[in-house]
């Protein structure tokens, strides 16, 4: 991984697998602050992207340019001392662009498979929207399976790898919609928004100073990803919260205002966020609130809006929580 000099001679955390949940919480906290001094956003939005991360899963953002969102991609993988690849989507773009092509090595005149920028710890697909279906589907193999195939051989990604793609909305020109099959391959999807007044100010009086995302320290050793993405996986989820996941998932299939429900997939994303957000604050158990926080971001861009329906993704996931019951605290832990 890059910088892991760096990440030692900067004092990080150690990358002790058994690290304790404080520990990786304060860890976590100290990522989200760093990446903050580069990134001018809503706190909320950088824990999920981190959670995202830490949940081995892959991170949409969608919304208009200049609001950061290549700034947050390249902010969490220096902050993480990861190696970190950039493809920019265009209408030209080939597959072999990404994921690398077999050509003749100039000394040993010998096939060699050169490897694309898709061999990175955090790639960063910029505009994803813009390159065509040909390309797009490229990313599917390396999303779902952590590994691409180049004229019949398949190549291990490295550990840890997340896809952040960042997209402009559709009614922006030039733009190629995302396959359903796609969209469902991403753990996440997060709207960066405009920043409120008093965070722009503060970008615009702090804008000569302000660091690049090259120019922050890194704060976590590189063991740290493995040792949270292992506690991810030991939260515990009380048979009430199983529950109510599967409550929430199942009242999108039933909704009057959409055609296509949520997937048993996606109710996995809402488990698998749920727990990472629950590690991040130091609990080994997940509680209703973390099922709540993530609902949105897990489910809004899996579910499929009637096209006369007046209401957006979002707006029908804000409604099921809203009339969902939620497990009283006792039953829950």
């Amino acid at each position: 991984m890059a910088d892991g000099g760096a990440a030692a001679a900067s004092g990080s955390r150690s990358s002790d697998p058994k690290a304790g949940s404080a520990e990786l919480t304060k860890v976590f906290d100290e990522v989200v602050a760093n990446v903050r001094c580069a990134f001018v956003g809503r706190e909320p939005t950088v824990r999920l992207a981190l959670c995202c991360l830490m949940a081995e899963g892959h991170l949409l953002v969608e919304d208009y340019p200049g609001v950061g969102k290549t700034t947050l991609a390249r902010a969490l993988a220096r902050s993480l001392g990861l190696e970190f690849g950039r493809i920019q989507f265009t209408a030209d773009l080939l597959p072999a662009d990404i994921t690398g092509a077999v050509v003749v090595d100039s000394e040993t005149r010998q096939l060699a498979f050169r490897p694309g920028p898709v061999f990175a710890n955090v790639l960063l697909a910029d505009e994803l929207n813009r390159a065509s279906p040909k390309a797009q589907s490229a990313l599917l193999e390396a999303m779902e399976e952590r590994q691409v195939s180049v004229d019949g051989t398949s190549h291990l990604l490295p550990r840890p790898f997340m896809v952040a793609a960042t997209q402009n909305p559709y009614d922006a020109a030039g733009t190629f919609p995302l396959p359903h099959s796609q969209l469902d391959r991403f753990l996440l999807r997060v709207d960066i928004g405009y920043p409120d007044r008093q965070l722009e100010d503060e970008l615009l009086d702090q804008a000569p100073g302000r660091p690049l995302p090259e120019q922050i320290p890194v704060v976590a050793a590189p063991g740290f990803v493995a040792s949270f993405a292992a506690q991810v996986q030991e939260v515990y989820f009380a048979p009430a919260v199983r529950s109510y996941i599967l409550d929430l998932v199942a009242a999108t299939r039933g909704h009057a205002d959409l055609a296509v429900g949520a997937s048993p997939r996606a109710a996995l994303a809402v488990r698998k966020a749920a727990a990472a957000l629950a590690v991040s604050v130091g609990r080994g158990y997940a509680i209703p609130d973390d099922v709540k926080a993530v609902a949105e971001p897990a489910l809004a861009h899996r579910i499929v809006v009637h096209p006369v329906a007046a209401v957006s993704a979002a707006m029908v996931v804000a409604d099921i929580l809203g009339r969902l019951p939620v497990p009283v605290v006792g039953s829950v832990v």
